[in-house]
Formats: C-alpha cells, structure tokens, sequence
C-alpha cells in the first residue's frame, strides 16, 4: 500500500480513494462487503443540526450514463451522529471526514461547534456547499464567492480541523469560488459535487423525480470534473480532491493528472459496492509497472 499514499495538506492518506458522502452511510453496511481500511478515507453522510427526513416521493432515477438522485440530505442529526456513529468510524482504520451541511451561516457555525470537542476523532470537515437538492442553503450559499467566503472564513475562526469545501459545478466561473473558499482559509476544495439535471415521464407528462430536479451522477459528468479539477489546479495553492463519474483506476489517474490529490468514489460504489477493492488493486499493479508512487501523477497535465 505504500506507493499508494497520498497527501491532502496536513492529512495523510493510505490511498487516494475516499468513499463520497452520501454513497455510503457511515460504513456500517459496506463494512459487511469488503475492509474498509484498504481506502484513505470514508466521508460521511451529510450531516444537519437536526435530523431531516429527506424528500417526499421518488427519490432516485436512472438515466442514461449516470443517474439522478433527490434525497434531500436525509440523516439522523449530528447530535446522533457523534453518540453513535463517530466511534465506529473511527474504528474502521481509515480517514475519517465528517460532511456538513446547512442551510444558512449560523447552521454551519453551530454544526462546527458541535463537532470541535470532538476534533481528535475527525481528520477533516468537508463542508458541503453545493447539495442541489434542498430548497435553500448549500449549493445557494456555494454559487456565490462573497458567502463562500463569509462561511468558510466564520468556520476558520472556530476549528484547526482541515476544512474541505465541497463546489457545486452549477456555476460560471468554479475557480472564482474556489479562490474565494482559499483565500477564507479552506484547506482543500472538493471538485464536484452533482449537476443539476431533470428526468421526465412521458406518460405522466411530470419529472420523475418528485423534487423535480436531481444531482446528476456517474460517467457523464467526468469530462466537466476534470476540466474544473484542471483549472482550478492551476489558480489555487491548495489541494484539490477530484469526484465525478469514477468507475475505475484510468479515472482515478486522470483525476490525479488533472490536479487531484485524492479522489472520491460515490455512483460506482452503488453499482458495485465492492468496486474501490478491485480500483485499489489495479492502481497497486499500475504503480509497480510503472515503478511510481501515485501521488508522482498529481498535477502532471501538460496542455497544448
């Protein structure tokens, strides 16, 4: 696993590939497939000061080369979280990044307050601006470079935790916000979180999708991810963390190329939940071929 570690700031890694929030809980149901330890990290669901329910109706619809999903970050509640939750993933021997969601600037400071007592369980907050699937906060607050920097400045003043600011790529300019999260003091950006996009029925006449619009997930989005990943690698001084349509280790590689110093795994561990096993072990045969350490590769794109 050597040639597999990876640095993301101040947080080292045992391998490049974190499991993407909201893809798998908090580890307890892929725990029973595969030893998780084998990934660099585990970032949970997205978590809110109380606990949500989630959206009404469908929630889930598959289209073409990716799918679309409308949960409505769904979870327990960080109070719940932290008495039952935070210890187990602790346990599993690997990263353990703790996502955070909300719905206006004091959201997000109560949720740090919260989680600093418990900072020494935590190796990094990734702080979910961009979540296309709640009617206000996240990806409002994640489109605008003057509240990303309110947000993740305000955060900064209450943690040394590393602070991961998840983008939305529903926007114009990605890397005038990234630059925004930076200069507030984030210590990485995660590049992307879903597109917004819409499925309709054409017997109904009505979206599928009861929100009526989704995340888009899965292959089709990985050419916009890396054209992001690649441009705001060369506007920031800060890691970059690439996710978006990763299905096997030539993506993870292309992501790393790109400017990503780790990757993160959501719609293919779905599809095949034991798939970051079958990643990481290609990825230790593309090493040793080649006689590299993976993290060699990050930044390495060389533009016409």
């Amino acid at each position: 696993m050597s040639r597999l570690g990876v640095k993301v700031g101040s947080v080292s890694l045992k391998s490049p590939l974190i499991l993407a929030s909201g893809t798998c809980n908090f580890g307890h149901e892929l725990s029973e497939y595969y030893d998780l330890s084998i990934l660099g990290g585990l970032s949970s669901k997205g978590l809110t000061i109380r606990p949500r329910a989630g959206n009404e109706g469908v929630r889930v619809a598959e289209t073409y080369a990716g799918m679309l999903n409308s949960v409505g970050l769904q979870n327990p509640g960080v109070d719940y979280f932290i008495e039952h939750d935070l210890d187990y993933m602790r346990s599993l021997n690997t990263g353990v990044i703790v996502n955070v969601a909300g719905h206006s600037y004091d959201d997000y400071m109560e949720m740090i307050r919260k989680l600093e007592p418990h900072k020494d369980k935590i190796d990094a907050l990734e702080i979910n601006l961009s979540c296309p699937n709640v009617k206000a906060g996240c990806m409002s607050i994640g489109s605008d470079p003057d509240q990303v920097f309110e947000v993740v400045s305000g955060m900064r003043s209450l943690t040394g935790l590393p602070l991961w600011i998840k983008l939305t790529p529903n926007v114009t300019d990605i890397k005038s916000v990234a630059y925004s999260a930076q200069k507030a003091g984030a210590d990485a950006v995660v590049l992307i979180n879903t597109m917004l996009g819409m499925v309709i029925d054409i017997r109904t006449k009505r979206p599928v999708l009861h929100n009526n619009t989704g995340g888009y997930s899965g292959p089709a989005i990985k050419p916009v991810a890396v054209r992001m990943v690649a441009e705001c690698s060369k506007a920031l001084s800060i890691p970059i963390i690439g996710c978006g349509g990763i299905m096997d280790y030539k993506d993870v590689i292309e992501f790393m190329i790109a400017g990503a110093s780790a990757v993160e795994i959501g719609t293919a561990s779905l599809i095949h939940p034991t798939c970051p096993v079958d990643i990481t072990e290609d990825l230790e045969k593309y090493c040793e071929e080649n006689n590299i350490d993976i993290s060699s590769l990050t930044g390495t794109l060389q533009l016409w």
